[in-house]
């Protein structure tokens, strides 16, 4: 599968997981700012893949290493379309896991700053067309803002399909339909 932009392969857990009051909630971390690449970034768990695993297992192993989720502990439903970076030249495989809600965190200090729950009506109340600089360049783009926080590039792209796919939007707020 050619994804634009993406030579190295990469993967990322997308975990969900419902709260007490039935909010869906996605998990994301946030990098170290000393880090080389994307510091200070807010990404879903997830890295480059290691010879001979497969994708699924590079966004397990790295959502094990990054916050301390256990494989087992994740029910993966799906996976989502691949995106791929313009600066790093990485193709992303993202794919979905319900996992319990009160989970702790063990998270990777060396590359990990803070965990982050969102719920997924809260990203969608925080969604809106902003104009960003990076590197000099001007670009306008889809970010999600909740408390202080900025999701924005492959990670709001990985975000806005899992939210269409939902069905989620302002107008119709989302809660899990328990079968």
């Amino acid at each position: 599968m050619s994804v634009h932009g993406g030579r190295t392969h990469s993967a990322v857990l997308v975990p969900l997981f419902c709260d007490p009051s039935e909010r869906l909630h996605a998990v994301f971390t946030k990098r170290r700012d000393d880090l080389r690449r994307h510091a200070g970034e807010i990404s879903f768990p997830g890295g480059r893949r290691d010879e001979g695993e497969t994708l699924l297992e590079c966004a397990l192993r790295e959502a094990h290493e990054e916050v301390g989720l256990p494989p087992q502990a994740v029910d993966v439903v799906g996976a989502l379309a691949p995106v791929g970076t313009f600066v790093t030249n990485y193709a992303i495989y993202p794919f979905v896991g319900l996992i319990e809600h009160g989970f702790e965190w063990v998270r990777e200090e060396a590359e990990v700053a803070e965990v982050l729950e969102f719920a997924l009506e809260d990203l969608v109340a925080g969604h809106s067309l902003k104009r960003l600089v990076r590197r000099g360049v001007a670009f306008k783009t889809d970010v999600y803002e909740v408390d202080g926080h900025m999701v924005w590039g492959a990670t709001s792209r990985i975000l806005t399909d899992l939210l269409n796919r939902l069905e989620v939007g302002p107008r119709r707020p989302w809660r899990l339909e328990q079968e």
